[in-house]
């Protein structure tokens, strides 16, 4: 079962101590090491070998869509590390069918968007659509982090689940 406030809990004490909600920059704090290429199918991977933790991006990615691969990605080294033990791991990415994609996408939501920001914008009469625009990210990362608020408590109306394969379209 997803434990969404100790998600919540996890993002906001790394971006509390680091001082950043950067994906790029939590990655280096955390000592994640980042390699870059040119893939043709796949935006990000994560792997844990040696004791060292690794993550592998597609260097094409604008910089909106790095971050959100990355904070993926990190969610995946705080939350799944062991699943990814046995050499390279490739999670589906922000497929939310999947309970380890959800928590890699409900943490980098956390990560990325503060809840009040969020809040203050659709307090203010701004559709999920505005919302999504407004703070320069994709709309089914913004429609994951109303689900999870909604769980702490929050009364978003929201008119539709965030589409499991968002990022396989891109």
């Amino acid at each position: 079962m997803i434990n969404s406030l100790k998600i919540y809990k996890k993002a906001t004490k790394l971006v509390q101590k680091f001082g950043t909600n950067d994906a790029l920059e939590i990655a280096d704090a955390l000592g994640i090491k980042l390699y870059y290429e040119n893939f043709e199918n796949m935006l990000g991977m994560y792997s844990y070998r040696w004791k060292h933790r690794f993550i592998f991006l597609n260097n094409s990615l604008e910089d909106s869509m790095l971050q959100m691969v990355l904070a993926h990605e990190i969610g995946h080294d705080i939350f799944h590390r062991d699943l990814a033990s046995n050499g390279l791991k490739e999670f589906a990415l922000f497929d939310i069918r999947s309970i380890t994609e959800y928590e890699a996408n409900a943490f980098a939501a956390h990560v990325l968007l503060k809840n009040e920001d969020v809040f203050s914008l659709a307090r203010a009469g701004y559709d999920v659509a505005q919302i999504a625009s407004n703070l320069n990210t994709h709309i089914n990362l913004l429609l994951i982090k109303m689900q999870e608020m909604n769980k702490m408590g929050f009364d978003f109306n929201v008119p539709y689940r965030a589409e499991g394969d968002f990022l396989r379209r891109v």
